[in-house]
């Protein structure tokens, strides 16, 4: 996946000659996914070095790292519908898409897989708050004055839930082994798979200092990257054809998710269920109550109407998409077919999405 990286002066190239917009954006996004491959390698790295629960806890900050940029840069554009799209479109794509995918490859090993129950119930009920904090600005919109005060309320009291789950993960009792505490971090669904390469592999291949370094250099790369790919969606889009909220739902969403995606059917394919699911609904859990909120505060400090207030179907998308996950996996077991509904259901929603007008009537 590295070899990706030689797209990142391509992009800046194109970028600056301003070439067709398309290319921009292919190049741009192709940039993006090692990147994002390369601060989940560094953020590995130094949860290492920090043990499993101070690692968790970076682990579980910087996991949306890559999406938290693209989304400032986009406000920065001024492209706030896209970047609701985008949210919107990573809770529908790691639920539905992400979750299925990761079920099919678990299917290989086994017919029926079993996973922790609850570590599912946790994140059911953080997503279920999430999908709430959605709603609440949909059924209340009256002018936009109120849909930023109540988006602000509401960001502030998802940042507060989200605390509490951290100061839970890090104060809580837990076993006395090493490899205990992981299991109980990782059946609360805060363990993404920094900490099982803290305490069950070798040591990294980086130390601190270069780990932070890497992870530095990566963030600063990945904002002049995200500026491009950001400042070309909007034109890429119009040349190809695509709405706004296609653009960012079915686009701009999955880019930042790919690495996301292939580590959970790599730990799903290894028949670790527990982990490939607690990396999905864990991610998710933690876009809802940690980066949408901060987006709406940065939004707020930069004097962009950015709110929670998302047209109905986005919203609605996003509640079928909770709904229907919870249902699959609230049995703490799921097969193959189970997995091949949940992407059959993404692809109903990309159909439904893609013939939806830019301007609803």
């Amino acid at each position: 996946m590295n070899w990706l990286l030689a797209f990142i002066p391509v992009a800046l190239a194109l970028e600056h000659m301003g070439v067709n917009p398309i290319a921009v954006f292919l190049t741009s996004a192709a940039a993006v996914v090692p990147l994002a491959k390369l601060m989940e390698q560094s953020t590995e790295a130094l949860a290492h070095y920090l043990g499993p629960t101070y690692g968790g806890l970076l682990s579980a900050t910087m996991g949306n790292a890559p999406e938290l940029i693209i989304g400032i840069t986009a406000l920065r554009h001024g492209l706030v519908e896209v970047l609701k799209g985008s949210i919107a479109g990573s809770i529908i794509g790691t639920l539905l898409f992400g979750v299925g995918v990761s079920i099919v490859a678990g299917s290989r090993r086994r017919p029926v897989q079993n996973f922790d129950k609850k570590m599912v119930a946790v994140n059911s009920s953080l997503l279920m708050l999430g999908a709430f904090g959605l709603v609440i600005p949909a059924s209340f919109h009256f002018t936009a004055h109120t849909d930023r005060s109540i988006s602000v309320e509401i960001s502030i009291v998802l940042l507060l839930v989200y605390i509490a789950g951290m100061v839970h993960t890090m104060v809580a009792p837990r076993p006395g082994s090493e490899k205990e505490r992981v299991a109980q971090l990782q059946e609360e669904g805060r363990a993404p798979p920094a900490l099982l390469c803290a305490t069950e592999s070798p040591a990294p291949q980086w130390s601190r200092n270069a780990a932070l370094a890497v992870l530095a250099a990566v963030a600063v790369t990945l904002a002049f990257v995200s500026d491009v790919l950001t400042g070309s969606i909007q034109a890429a889009a119009d040349a190809i054809g695509l709405t706004p909220i296609f653009a960012g739902v079915f686009v701009l969403a999955m880019v930042g998710n790919i690495p996301q995606y292939m580590n959970s059917v790599s730990f799903a394919a290894k028949d670790n269920m527990t982990l490939a699911l607690s990396i999905n609904l864990g991610a998710t859990t933690q876009l809802v109550t940690l980066v949408a909120p901060l987006l709406v505060l940065a939004g707020v400090a930069m004097g962009v109407d950015m709110n929670l207030h998302f047209p109905g179907f986005e919203v609605l998308g996003v509640v079928l998409s909770v709904i229907i996950v919870r249902s699959v996996v609230a049995d703490a077991s799921s097969n193959w077919l189970e997995g091949v509904l949940l992407i059959g259901v993404y692809c109903t929603l990309a159909f439904g999405f893609f013939h939806m007008p830019a301007t609803p009537p």
